[in-house]
């Protein structure tokens, strides 16, 4: 017998984990894309050659924001936006995010859905995180989206910075959370269409609580200093 019969296979080599897939071809909705935060997200995908579709409860007021933004952007009602869309990006106000998720869910069935909601409260001394039932928003999208892709990312970007478009690129890193990682190599790809944006994945859905926790500290920290601050992993 030689040392070829051993029955032992060779490993195969790790996978590159910059090795991401082109999703350039893939059209990608936001829910909730009249709001700061999806105008913004819609406005810089597109920017960087995405087909994109802003969801509104009002489609007229969609359509009114989708032809400020430019680039090919289309305006529709929520379902519409959901049905025509590869890759649906969530960034309804937390307050609504359990009651358009459950009216969506025939339309998201099958779809790769991105949760970039972050549960936040408000009193005098500043924000703080809220604790969703389900642990956090993604694990509540989850929940209510059973037939989806359901991941989490895009948290801890400036809408302010999105939207300024004297910006050519956005100096921050999205953490992406998921359970399948040929999903979160999608959402890291598309995070890497945004010039200056790396897509950083994170682990696993049951800790999307911590990355949506630290909006309330980044807060803190843009009010103090009167900036705009991300994230930015580091000796990656």
């Amino acid at each position: 017998m030689t040392t070829q019969d051993s029955g032992s296979a060779p490993k195969p080599p790790a996978k590159d984990p910059w090795d991401l897939p082109d999703v350039s071809a893939l059209s990608v909705g936001v829910l909730g894309g009249t709001g700061p935060q999806g105008r913004g997200l819609a406005y810089r995908l597109a920017r960087a050659g995405q087909k994109v579709t802003l969801g509104s409860r009002d489609a007229g007021r969609a359509a009114d924001a989708a032809a400020e933004l430019g680039h090919g952007v289309e305006g529709t009602d929520n379902a519409e936006c959901a049905r025509r869309s590869d890759i649906v990006i969530v960034a309804v106000p937390w307050d609504g995010h359990a009651k358009t998720l459950e009216s969506l869910r025939e339309e998201l069935a099958g779809k790769l859905v991105i949760d970039c909601v972050n549960p936040l409260g408000f009193d005098k001394k500043g924000a703080y995180a809220l604790k969703p039932e389900e642990g956090s928003a993604a694990e509540q999208a989850a929940a209510l989206l059973p037939d989806s892709r359901v991941t989490a990312a895009f948290h801890h970007l400036s809408a302010v910075l999105l939207q300024d478009e004297s910006i050519e690129e956005i100096d921050t890193d999205v953490l992406v959370l998921g359970e399948a990682r040929a999903d979160t190599d999608i959402v890291q790809a598309l995070a890497g269409r945004i010039p200056g944006m790396r897509g950083i994945f994170a682990g696993r859905l049951r800790g999307a609580h911590q990355v949506e926790s630290l909006v309330a500290n980044l807060i803190s920290v843009n009010r103090r200093y009167k900036a705009h601050a991300g994230l930015r992993a580091t000796d990656v």
